[in-house]
């Protein structure tokens, strides 16, 4: 039997669809992350989980935690921590801005996609407030019945 694919869109690395399920992502963000060289080669082999990452601004600068990108295999002596904090490059204002509304409202920063653009690897982060289990129940109705419109639509077309 084949492994199956985790679900990405076309052009990511990773993505943190269980994000969307958790938390409501009320605005997204493109920020740059500071990584190195085996990190970029385990980026480009397509493979990195996001499920329990977060952001957090600490000392004015923005940190990724609890993003997990694997050993490179081929660099068995000089490779990387998996699991260790890495930083994102945002402009001050943008941080300052960020910092001021977790701060206020008890949203956080949750990261969920990583992609490249070009040569650079990029992590878009959401600003998020934390879901109840009723709207997630709520979320999982939503998208059943929506499953089940397109169905029905699907069968009328043939």
């Amino acid at each position: 039997m084949a492994k199956s694919k985790k679900k990405v869109a076309s052009g990511d690395v990773a993505s943190n669809r269980y994000a969307s399920y958790r938390y409501n992502l009320l605005e997204r963000l493109e920020c740059g992350v500071v990584l190195l060289g085996t990190e970029v080669k385990s980026l480009r082999g397509g493979s990195a989980q996001l499920k329990d990452g977060f952001a957090t601004i600490r000392d004015g600068e923005l940190w990724l935690r609890n993003v997990h990108i694997p050993a490179y295999a081929p660099a068995s002596r000089e490779n990387h921590e998996p699991e260790r904090e890495r930083k994102l490059l945002l402009h001050r204002r943008e941080i300052d801005r960020l910092a001021a509304r977790v701060a206020e409202r008890g949203l956080t920063l949750v990261p969920t996609r990583i992609y490249f653009k070009g040569p650079r690897a990029k992590v878009e982060i959401a600003l998020a407030k934390g879901k109840d289990v009723h709207d997630k129940r709520e979320t999982l109705r939503r998208r059943d019945s929506q499953r089940e419109i397109e169905r029905g639509l699907r069968e009328a077309r043939r």
